[in-house]
């Protein structure tokens, strides 16, 4: 072969071996050398099975495979095939090989180094496996972590051992909720709160625990009964028990107290309304415009809503999981008004029914969109 062609072969990131039909190496390009270490005259003969392999053994066994190839290649396509060698330094190299059979029943093999992309696939695929690993730990820990929110939350269908007609729909957006619902009788009256807590997932059920600890210290221990009051000390505690100046943190919250004797309402809200439906009208108590937590050194003012409740009145307390929700032909929100005449329009169904009905229309209003909020609505008729 003349200089020009010694340099080329010599240069390229190739290997090229000639492979005669009894097994032994006829020729090695110069790029051999320089890729694996070998002088290309050690690798003629059997030297090729030997040297660059890990073993005796496996050259051997590689070289029997070889020899079947060559026997076949007739008769059958070769397929590209990956084999692994060793330099004189003892260096892991991965090479890519196509064979080709010669006229004269030699195989010529063609090879290609691919260390570093195996290398990086090598890696790439150890980072895969950790991230699954991390993943797989990770949602252990939100499954038990909903396991544990589910055990400070009410018995969802507990509601109706005080009011048989009602229902909660609570379909948080990931494994653990930032929505809180909440309801507690003493004597003859009944505490309902729907809370939106900030964030979802992890954090929006971190601050639904400490919004739970604080409606039972506040309502239960401190026997506190003005939702107003009960709005405002929650505010106090909520900032106590973060103490952290400049916090985002905080919550939303509809809060009714009912009197289950004499069926008068007291209500507050904090961002978050209390729609009454009665007669086929829609009344929509407002809240303040304050959260619980946030604006620390704000003097915050709770309006108190008091009614009396009639026969047929229905009751809801909600966040704005269901309203935010994106959707529709033209993936936009569903937005209060639609809700609002939503509600309106379910009012022959019994509570039961209504939950039904409002779980079927959020669904397909969706369609293949994701949820975009926990989403909690409360429905009661006294």
């Amino acid at each position: 072969m003349n200089a020009i062609g010694e340099a080329i072969l010599q240069n390229l990131n190739t290997l090229i071996v000639v492979i005669d039909s009894k097994g032994e190496v006829s020729y090695t390009s110069p790029s051999v050398q320089r890729l694996l270490g070998f002088n290309t005259t050690e690798l003629l003969g059997n030297g090729w099975w030997n040297l660059p392999r890990a073993s005796a053994e496996e050259g051997l066994l590689v070289k029997n495979q070889i020899l079947t190839v060559i026997e076949k290649s007739d008769k059958v396509k070769i397929s590209e095939f990956e084999r692994e060698f060793y330099t004189s330094k003892g260096e892991k190299k991965t090479v890519v090989w196509n064979c080709n059979p010669a006229e004269d029943g030699s195989l010529v093999a063609i090879g290609y180094d691919i260390t570093k992309r195996k290398q990086t696939e090598n890696l790439l695929d150890k980072k895969i496996k950790e991230l699954q690993v991390k993943n797989s730990e990770m949602l252990e820990s939100i499954t038990y972590a909903q396991r544990i929110q589910k055990s400070i939350l009410a018995n969802p269908d507990g509601l109706t051992q005080y009011v048989s007609d009602s229902f909660i729909y609570y379909q948080p957006k990931d494994i653990v909720s930032g929505d809180l619902y909440w309801y507690y009788k003493k004597e003859n009256k009944l505490y309902v709160a729907a809370i939106d807590c900030t964030g979802h997932g992890v954090p929006g059920a971190l601050m639904s625990v400490i919004a739970n600890g604080l409606l039972r210290t506040t309502i239960v221990k401190r026997n506190m009964a003005n939702p107003a009051e009960i709005l405002f000390a929650l505010d106090e505690e909520l900032q106590s028990a973060l103490h952290t100046e400049g916090t985002a943190d905080g919550m939303d919250i509809a809060l009714a107290e009912i009197d289950l004797d004499t069926k008068k309402i007291k209500f507050s809200g904090a961002f978050r309304p209390l729609v009454l439906i009665r007669d086929g009208k829609l009344i929509e108590h407002k809240a303040s415009k304050y959260p619980i937590g946030l604006y620390a050194g704000i003097e915050k003012k709770f309006d108190l809503h008091e009614f009396d409740l009639q026969t047929g009145d229905a009751l809801y307390l909600f966040s704005d999981g269901y309203s935010d929700q994106f959707g529709g032909e033209n993936d936009k929100k569903f937005n209060r008004k639609h809700f609002y005449e939503l509600l309106l329009s379910i009012q022959d169904m019994n509570l039961t029914e209504q939950a039904s009905f409002l779980e079927y229309a959020h669904n397909n209003w969706k369609q293949d969109e994701p949820q975009t909020d926990d989403v909690l609505v409360i429905g009661l008729k006294i």
